[in-house]
C-alpha cells in the first residue's frame, strides 16, 4: 500500500469534513482521531516501538488540550467544568502510560472517551 497516497487522501478528506462541520461535528472528528491514535499508541507499546508510542501519546494529549481549551467555561456551567476535568484526567493518565507502558490505562482512557463520544453523538442527534 502506498502510505503517502493514503496520508494525502486522509488529509484531504479530513479537510473537507472540517470545512463544513458544526461545532459538535468538529468535536466528534477530534474524538475519532483521538480514539484512533490511542489504538496506535497501544500497538506501538505492544510492538516495543517506544519513540512512536511517545509521538502517539503526545498527539493524544494535544487533542485533549485542544478539546479542553475550546470549552466555554463562562457559559457552560458545571457540565463544562466537569468535561474539562475529565479531559485533564485523561491527559494525566496518558502521561502515566508513557512512563509505565501500562496498556490497561489506555483501556481506561479509551472507555472514558468512548462513553463521552456517545454523549456527543446524542447531542448531535438532538440538534
Amino acid at each position: 500500500m502506498d502510505y503517502d497516497a493514503y496520508s494525502n487522501y486522509h488529509a484531504v478528506n479530513l479537510e473537507a469534513q472540517t470545512a463544513r462541520a458544526t461545532p459538535v461535528q468538529l468535536v466528534l472528528i477530534l474524538m475519532d482521531g483521538l480514539l484512533e491514535e490511542l489504538a496506535r499508541a497501544r500497538g506501538h507499546i505492544e510492538a516495543g516501538r517506544y519513540e512512536l508510542k511517545a509521538a502517539s501519546l503526545d498527539k493524544c494529549v494535544e487533542i485533549l488540550n485542544g478539546l479542553s481549551s475550546s470549552l466555554d467555561e463562562e457559559s457552560g456551567g458545571e457540565v463544562v467544568a466537569n468535561l474539562g476535568r475529565l479531559y485533564d484526567y485523561c491527559a494525566h493518565r496518558l502521561y502515566t502510560v508513557g512512563l509505565q507502558l501500562d496498556t490497561s490505562i489506555l483501556d481506561e482512557v479509551t472507555r472514558l472517551l468512548t462513553t463521552l463520544r456517545s454523549g456527543w453523538i446524542g447531542v448531535q442527534e438532538r440538534a
